[in-house]
């Protein structure tokens, strides 16, 4: 009976034991289960089924509020007369308006009171919680692209989307998995895409903070049940478990907006809770002499970093947030108690701020110290400074800030202690790429690469990419014409190097570069038009047709590709057929230079001077430099 009794008691303790490190061996490692790729998500709906109290409060969160189908439930917004929008560097005007139950946003153009452009779009997703904004997303056949126009709710008005006023690309702004994984749950991506996705969740979920839950809930169902209170659950991630390092990572992962470089062979999708964010990508941010002052909206980690709170404490994200309840229904004194806890465990001593000067700000910690304020990159919203600091205080005079134009100091990086010198190229370029088209980006970058010991191969993606942004076409031949294009694991560098190829006028060479390019990403649009283009210029028109069709087959949105198959019927004679895809192209761009001037050639050999001479001064008016268009006004006016 002895035996049997201690038998029992080490079959006990061995279940214990199993139990609370999910595997043997996972505790000693400090390793989470769900860290293996092959592990798979399970959904909201079945993490909801055990805790759905914690699910709950969590669906009225920012995040859980993230992303959602276009419905009346959804916006924020309102709508009526004052919902128009104006853009007067495109001279467009913008309706969103709901029509039985979808939404909708009109573009139009105004001359002399008549419309002389209309285009209307079906919302299908809106993106934002509606705490500060909801920007709006279309899709065409699975490619998503962001509308043009958001409603900021805390100043309740229509406007351009940020980036937009003053750079309208209308419905063009294609949306990659940089962004779509950062505002919604991880989308079903289209591999050898840039923007193309076969399912798009409704909002982001449980699993992007706690990792794929497939094998909890197969240790859950087993009965295999941990008790967190002394032990760790190594079956799932809980980030208050995480080390700090770790901690930030996760949510630096959506709220430290900057540039961001994938490390190579990597994908946004890699990243997973309890990994460190620069096994999967690093992040950059510019920093100026007065970056203190200005910052943008997603910048919180960083912020929040630079802070002496952060610096001189062990404190994290979550030390004040809880990600599961919203911030809205959270009060100021819950956050001011993290601040009290942390000073002294009273007021009295975690403030020096004499008394009448506390009581006239309702002697709120957070309040005080993280003002609302504006961000440098979204217009009309205010949002909390991160920047936890004595300096920084509520109501500020502006004579305080530092005066003068502000001055560029140079690239961080935020990811890691440092970088390499290839990596602090890529930094650069992709600096240059999407927020300071300025030719000392490219300077740094070059420095930098010169500074890189590292071989050829490794670097040949990021030389390639710093030519074409130079526009050295010349040089990245050279590189080129010692590459066997079916050799190139990389869709992007292929496709460079055939637009070089293209820009020097030798077609041949182009099209293989073109074509390794759409092999390796078959769903790339923009490739495959240059590959249609590239079958033009080597009077190879059926394989022209058939790649243009194949695209707007794909996207029937697409103007390049409707004026290249237009041209490419013109020179088979199909005169109609071909104006009626310039038409098309101008319904959907009414200024898209290529298609009028097209249209105005096949006007004039069809002996229609006045319609060409109307088309070629619509071209002029709005680029009076376009010396296509230049040339056939000089021969119209001579008659010819």
């Amino acid at each position: 009976m002895r035996y049997l009794i201690y038998l029992a008691l080490a079959l006990s303790a061995l279940a214990l034991l199993f139990c609370s490190r999910g595997l043997p061996g996972a505790e000693d490692r400090g390793q989470y289960l769900n860290l293996a790729p092959e592990v798979q998500y399970v959904g909201m709906n079945t993490c909801k089924t055990c805790h759905s109290n914690v699910h709950a409060t969590f669906i009225h969160t920012g995040m859980g509020r993230s992303f959602d189908m276009a419905s009346l439930e959804k916006t924020a917004a309102t709508f009526g007369d004052h919902a128009l929008v104006y853009d007067t560097a495109s001279n467009l005007y913008y309706k969103p308006f709901f029509r039985d139950s979808a939404m909708y946003v009109l573009e139009f153009r105004l001359e002399g009171g008549d419309t002389v452009h209309q285009r209307l779009e079906r919302i299908d997703y809106i993106v934002g919680s509606g705490q500060h904004t909801n920007s709006h997303i279309v899709d065409f056949n699975g490619y998503v692209y962001q509308a043009p126009v958001t409603y900021y709710t805390q100043e309740g008005r229509w406007d351009m989307a940020p980036g937009f006023r003053g750079d309208n690309i209308r419905f063009g702004r294609l949306l990659t998995t940089e962004c779509i994984t950062c505002h919604n749950n991880l989308p079903g991506f289209v591999e050898g895409s840039l923007n193309k996705y076969s399912s798009m969740p409704r909002g982001i979920e449980c699993e992007r903070c706690h990792g794929p839950g497939e094998i909890h809930v197969r240790e859950k169902l087993k009965g295999q049940i941990v008790d967190t209170s002394q032990f760790i659950d190594y079956s799932i991630v809980n980030p208050r478990k995480l080390p700090r390092d770790l901690q930030m990572d996760l949510c630096q992962r959506c709220h430290l907006q900057g540039v961001a470089v994938l490390d190579e062979g990597k994908s946004y999708f890699d990243f997973r809770p309890g990994m460190k964010l620069s096994d999967v990508f690093n992040v950059y941010l510019p920093r100026y002499t007065n970056s203190h002052e200005r910052f943008i909206m997603a910048s919180q980690a960083d912020r929040l970093r630079l802070s002496p709170c952060y610096l001189k404490s062990e404190m994290t994200c979550i030390t004040c947030h809880n990600p599961h309840r919203s911030v809205e229904s959270t009060s100021h004194e819950q956050f001011n108690h993290a601040c009290i806890n942390c000073h002294g465990g009273r007021r009295e001593a975690a403030c020096s701020a004499p008394m009448a000067g506390r009581q006239k700000e309702a002697d709120d910690c957070s309040g005080c110290h993280m003002p609302r304020s504006g961000s440098i990159d979204i217009p009309h919203v205010n949002i909390t400074d991160h920047y936890i600091s004595r300096s920084n205080i509520r109501g500020r005079r502006e004579a305080d800030k530092a005066p003068g134009e502000p001055r560029f100091l140079g690239l961080q990086i935020l990811t890691k202690d440092k970088a390499t010198p290839l990596e602090m190229a890529q930094g650069y370029i992709a600096l240059f790429d999407k927020y300071i088209s300025s030719p000392l980006m490219l300077d740094s970058a070059q420095w930098y690469l010169e500074q890189s010991k590292q071989p050829l191969p490794e670097k040949l993606k990021t030389l390639v990419h710093y030519y074409f942004a130079r526009e050295d076409y010349s040089a990245i031949v050279q590189l080129a014409q010692k590459q066997q294009p079916g050799q190139l694991a990389d869709g992007w560098t292929a496709y460079r190097m055939g637009e070089a190829y293209y820009k020097l006028g030798d077609f041949p060479h182009a099209l293989a570069f073109y074509q390794r390019a759409t092999e390796q990403m078959p769903y790339g649009l923009d490739f495959q038009e240059k590959l249609g283009a590239t079958y033009i210029q080597l009077q190879q028109l059926p394989q022209a047709i058939e790649t243009l069709e194949w695209v707007l087959k794909e996207n029937p949105k697409r103007p390049v590709a409707l004026t290249n198959l237009g041209f490419a019927y013109a020179l088979q004679g199909q005169f109609v057929k071909a104006e009626g895809l310039y038409g098309q192209a101008i319904g959907l761009d009414p200024d898209y230079e290529q298609a009028l001037i097209n249209k105005a050639a096949l006007r004039l050999a069809q002996h229609d001077q006045e319609a060409a001479r109307k088309l070629i001064r619509r071209v002029l008016n709005i680029n009076p430099d376009n010396e296509q268009a230049r040339a056939v006004w000089g021969r119209l006016s001579q008659g010819g």
